[in-house]
């Protein structure tokens, strides 16, 4: 099993300046939690944050209904990325459920600490973009100039000041 995979910053570049829709499975409502900040953040810079979690189905997160799982989500939607807050274990069954109700997904987003090398060649054998161990707050930050901002040496050389 690999924890750490390289992912090029124009992939990553790429595929946040491309993908509207997130799905994430296993967000928190609690605002203290890490999973909470990744979806509010997600929606403040305009992507839609679809919510799914059953502890908090029916509540409403960042303008969404929070849903009890990945099939109440409609088959018409137009989900870019599911991003996964859940155990390793529980992968393998929730790419499993994305790949059978959304064939057209084009990627797969496991958050930090995060990873079922199994599950993402599966996906990935489907032709669909698997991100392990990565958080796609950090990474748009990163990318996009927000960390430096902040005093965090992103390794970007640029004279594009904030």
């Amino acid at each position: 099993m690999q924890m750490h995979e390289h992912y090029s910053d124009s992939m990553l570049r790429d595929i946040l300046k491309s993908m509207k829709t997130f799905a994430c499975v296993g967000i928190s409502g609690n605002s203290i939690r890490p999973s909470y900040f990744v979806g509010r953040y997600l929606s403040l810079r305009g992507y839609r944050v679809i919510p799914i979690n059953p502890a908090y189905a029916g509540q409403s997160l960042f303008g969404e209904t929070v849903l009890d799982s990945l099939e109440c989500i409609p088959a018409e939607t137009n989900l870019d990325v599911v991003d996964i807050f859940r155990r390793p274990s529980e992968v393998p069954a929730i790419i499993d459920s994305v790949l059978e109700r959304f064939p057209e997904i084009k990627v797969i987003w496991m958050q930090v600490g995060v990873w079922h090398a199994e599950a993402a060649q599966k996906a990935r054998e489907r032709g669909v973009t698997v991100i392990q161990n990565r958080c796609p707050k950090i990474e748009n930050q990163r990318l996009f100039g927000e960390l430096r901002m902040a005093g965090f040496n992103t390794g970007i050389i640029t004279s594009r000041r904030g």
